[in-house]
């Protein structure tokens, strides 16, 4: 019985991390341009609020953190996946916490998320460039950042009510 739990989670992590890792995959094909650099969707971050809603925060990071990995070699470079993971870190911490709160839905805790991603970034940017100027596009990113997060936080509402499993808890 304990041999199936293991390959159990083997199979579910590696469904999730694959999921997470083919929707970062499609956001980089999708033509949006804002005009503004650094702005995305985040729709890797879906998988990961699926996965901290249907199984735990500990199971949530380890996608998160294998996601942003896996995507850093494969399509970027070593600075791009030292920016995610300073963001996507901040961001877990965040989710996770206002997740154990009780406080926010999913669509308030997407959006407080995406915008800690943003601030995790820049605070990388500012300690690699030594400058804080880099501030000014603060306003800019958390604009943004409360859209992208709304858009992910109403995509895991209703991919929640959906499934029968989870409906009462939503």
């Amino acid at each position: 019985m304990k041999l199936r739990s293991v390959a159990t989670r083997v199979a579910t992590y590696g469904l999730l991390i694959a999921l997470a890792f083919v929707f970062s995959y499609l956001e980089s094909l999708l033509p949006l341009n804002f005009g503004i650099p650094g702005i995305k969707l985040g729709l890797g971050n879906l998988v990961v609020l699926l996965t901290m809603a249907l199984l735990s925060r500990r199971e949530a990071l380890i996608v998160a953190a294998v996601r942003i990995v896996l995507v850093g070699f494969t399509f970027g470079n070593p600075y791009s996946m030292l920016y995610a993971l300073c963001g996507g870190l901040l961001s877990f911490a965040v989710m996770a916490l206002l997740w154990n709160s009780r406080k926010l839905s999913v669509l308030g805790i997407s959006m407080a998320g995406a915008v800690a991603h943003n601030i995790g970034q820049l605070l990388f940017a500012a300690a690699v460039t030594e400058t804080v100027r880099l501030w000014w596009y603060l306003p800019v990113l958390l604009v943004s950042a409360t859209v992208t997060g709304a858009l992910i936080g109403v995509a895991a509402l209703v991919t929640l009510r959906r499934l029968p499993l989870h409906k009462s808890n939503i």
